[in-house]
């Protein structure tokens, strides 16, 4: 991302809509600090990922 963003201009129209956001992301974020299952570590995720990647790769050459 090369273009900076101001830290006077808001990417909200109005307030509301930023505390509305605030609120939606704070909900998010403690539900998913209290969810009891287990971590994935990120190499995991990222392993299974590029193996989807690869598969659906061979799968639209195939076509």
């Amino acid at each position: 991302m090369s273009t900076a963003l101001s830290p006077i201009v808001s990417e909200f129209e109005t307030t509301e809509q930023e505390n509305s956001y605030n609120e939606w992301l704070r909900a998010k974020v403690a539900s998913s600090l209290a969810d009891p299952r287990p971590s994935i570590p990120h190499d995991e995720v990222m392993a299974e990922m590029e193996n989807l990647i690869a598969q659906i790769a061979v799968t639209n050459r195939s076509e």
